[in-house]
């Protein structure tokens, strides 16, 4: 599967993408829509998540149904996020039925964005419910904006050799299409401790204070760039999307699956300091093997970070990797 191969992420039918975004102080939340009687599922593999409703979406778990996805910034701050969504839902008579009341669902996960843009006193403005009804407001199911919008406005990358010497991060994403009309797509928010690389060549990362050219990981790393590296949040949280029918421990399957394509682009990943989050989820349309979904997924997750780095523009000063790119052509 070339690059060649990806197109945009939708249109998915049912599914809706919205931003919330906060340029200001360099914080957002971005909102997938789900159809009725959409599956999901979950796999967290980062040392250090921050989530909403995961463990509902275990397959031993009674509820199948997902209405919404909430991915924002500002650290577990931005879960409450996911209120604002369940308003916009219930006012349009989505959600669970208990029996007394319609309970939307929708599972949540944040990236740690903190350190970027201006403080109020002593602390950085974030994301709430009424961003997460705003990203609802705004969501469309012909296109997505990438790079620095919603969660990933505040997104940062190669942060192991300290904030200084970052990367930009952000939202990017991707989809296959294959036989049978069948549709596999994937967002990624991209906030990594580690570089992301494509084909062995670093995209965007850490950079030499010297040069500023990009630091490969694993000839730096010391007990001193460990200590630095703890300091500072970091993750990589997104979706797969299909219409693939899958049930509810498919879903969860093939969001395992997925996280490869989070291991392909990112090192390291997966690290104590990273708290890496994948969601899967299927509106049911058309037939086919769950294991192939998820190989797909894992290449439309790869696809779709190397998109953010890619997409994003310089930010409070963290300069972006086409910047970095031109600065080292020039």
């Amino acid at each position: 599967m070339t690059r060649s191969s990806f197109e945009p992420l939708l249109p998915f039918k049912g599914f809706a993408i919205g931003h919330h975004t906060d340029l200001v102080h360099g914080t957002g939340t971005t909102v997938v829509l789900c159809p009725r009687g959409c599956v999901g599922g979950v796999d967290v593999r980062g040392g250090a998540p921050g989530t909403r409703e995961t463990a509902l979406l275990s397959p031993t778990c009674k509820v199948e149904v997902v209405h919404a996805l909430a991915l924002s910034g500002g650290s577990a701050f931005g879960l409450g996020t996911a209120d604002g969504v369940m308003s916009w839902l219930a006012e349009r008579g989505f959600g669970y039925d208990t029996g007394t009341a319609l309970v939307p669902i929708v599972p949540g996960a944040i990236i740690y964005d903190l350190s970027i843009g201006p403080l109020r006193g002593n602390t950085k403005p974030t994301p709430t419910a009424q961003s997460g009804y705003a990203a609802c407001q705004n969501s469309q199911s012909d296109g997505m904006a990438e790079g620095c919008v919603g969660a990933g406005t505040g997104a940062t990358v190669g942060k192991f050799l300290g904030l200084s010497q970052c990367s930009k991060g952000g939202v990017g994403a991707a989809a296959i299409q294959v036989e049978s009309g069948v549709r596999v797509g994937a967002l990624a928010v991209v906030n990594a401790l580690g570089n992301v690389e494509q084909n062995g060549q670093i995209l965007a990362g850490a950079r030499d204070p010297n040069t500023n050219d990009f630091v490969d990981f694993h000839s730096i790393w010391s007990p001193t760039v460990r200590e630095a590296a703890g300091q500072l949040g970091n993750t990589t949280i997104g979706a797969v999307l299909t219409n693939a029918r899958l049930t509810k421990s498919e879903a969860t399957k093939v969001a395992q699956m997925a996280h490869a394509g989070i291991s392909r682009t990112i090192q390291p990943s997966h690290t104590p300091h990273d708290g890496d989050t994948l969601f899967a989820l299927s509106t049911g349309e058309r037939p086919c093997d769950y294991g192939r979904i998820g190989a797909l997924a894992a290449l439309c997750v790869a696809e779709a970070i190397s998109r953010a780095v890619r997409k994003a523009c310089s930010l409070f000063g963290i300069p972006a990797s086409s910047d970095v790119e031109s600065q080292r052509i020039g």
